[in-house]
């Protein structure tokens, strides 16, 4: 059994979730600590820490530090060299989000079909109106997703089951998820964009995905097409994703994350009539610790018990 006497918390986790941790594990001294500044006194002697504070100095100081949970999905900012070469498990929420963000999209997928930006433009103005630009449906059209991981699982069968005809893209050809058709490598990305009518990125930011959507691959979209992004802005070129809308090369954007954030007030984006913009907003749910807590709570057992953990981070791939 590995050791784990002492767990940092380094925020203010809800007193009813804290609760749970320390029913859970009562011989488990939890120790929760807000104050950045403060970490250090604290981290000494912790096999684990929750959060997001760990800097070069803390982790160098912390010589019991086995692991640490991030309280999310995103880890690109969070890898400093020290930690990605050390033996320091990290393991993060990746899936806690993926009901609501997967609802975002169709909802951003919705609204383009009903014309819902246009019209809501014309509410604000009280003005009783009629959207001008075409509506469709979202049956029998193609869902490109970039991203098969827990939300780009949850959009698929959720687009399937509004009878969108769902292909993705990943890294490695696996079994077909639950409402996804077909599985598409990296190097086939062109013909997944050419096929979609819409393509939604779910993408954590890597090296290798950085600008992934640039000029050439708005290019091989279709003009009729929707791209969407929930998952790191700096996925899309967005001086070429400007440049694909005004010429008309692609129909409209929904985009929750942006590059940079927040999105400045002088982007031409905020303008586009055939643009949503939705602040990255779509990670909110009242149901995120609720899922969040069953993971943190699964860790601590299966790291007890010498078992593999839940989400464990790739440290060197980003995510």
């Amino acid at each position: 059994m590995a050791e784990l006497t002492r767990l940092v918390i380094a925020f203010n986790l809800d007193p009813r979730q804290l609760e749970r941790v320390r029913d859970a594990y009562p011989d488990l001294e939890v120790v929760v600590q807000a104050e950045r500044e403060r970490l250090g006194e604290v981290l000494p002697g912790a096999q684990a820490m929750v959060g997001r504070g760990l800097t070069p100095e803390l982790l160098a100081a912390a010589s019991d530090l086995r692991w640490l949970q991030i309280t999310g999905a995103g880890v690109e900012n969070l890898l400093f060299p020290a930690l990605v070469e050390s033996s320091v498990l990290v393991t993060n929420f990746s899936g806690v989000h993926a009901p609501n963000m997967a609802e975002h999209l169709v909802a951003m997928m919705l609204a383009f079909a009903r014309g819902l930006p246009e019209i809501m433009r014309f509410q604000v103005r009280h003005e009783w109106h009629h959207a001008e630009r075409g509506t469709f449906e979202l049956g029998g059209q193609t869902l490109g997703v970039l991203g098969l991981g827990d939300i780009g699982n949850a959009l698929a069968w959720r687009a399937n089951a509004l009878g969108m005809r769902v292909v993705g893209l990943k890294r490695r050809s696996t079994d077909l998820p639950r409402g996804v058709e077909r599985i598409y490598l990296p190097d086939e990305l062109p013909a997944l964009l050419a096929e979609s009518d819409h393509v939604a990125s779910a993408l954590p930011l890597t090296p290798r995905t950085r600008h992934l959507l640039g000029v050439a691959e708005f290019a091989a979209m279709r003009p009729s097409a929707y791209v969407y992004n929930v998952g790191r802005g700096a996925v899309i070129d967005q001086a070429a994703l400007v440049d694909a809308l005004r010429a008309g090369r692609i129909a409209g954007a929904g985009l929750d994350v942006t590059d940079p954030e927040p999105l400045p007030a002088d982007s031409p984006l905020w303008d586009m009539p055939n643009v949503l913009i939705t602040s990255h907003t779509s990670g909110g749910s009242p149901r995120y610790w609720e899922r969040g807590i069953e993971i943190l709570l699964e860790n601590i057992g299966r790291y007890r018990r010498d078992e593999p953990l839940l989400n464990v981070v790739d440290k060197h791939e980003g995510y």
